[in-house]
């Protein structure tokens, strides 16, 4: 999935709900940070930043389902 800008498309790596959003649009971010958490199987997966960044595009909210390969967010 091409991503705005040449910028880092974060994906979600297997379907679920997404719990809780840990950044917002514009926020600096380094790799390795917590960008949200997604409830899956009753598990709460940490989606990470695997790049340093600032974020471009949050494209899922609070209690949306996602499927695996969504884009959730762009960091360029």
């Amino acid at each position: 999935v091409p991503a705005s800008a040449g910028g880092e498309s974060i994906t979600a790596p297997l379907p679920g709900t997404v719990w809780k959003l840990k950044t917002s649009q514009g926020a600096a971010v380094k790799a390795g940070d917590v960008l949200l958490i997604l409830e899956a199987m009753k598990m709460e997966n940490e989606i990470q930043s695997p790049v340093d960044g600032v974020v471009s595009e949050i494209r899922v909210k609070e209690g949306a389902a996602v499927e695996t390969g969504q884009v959730l967010i762009v960091i360029s």
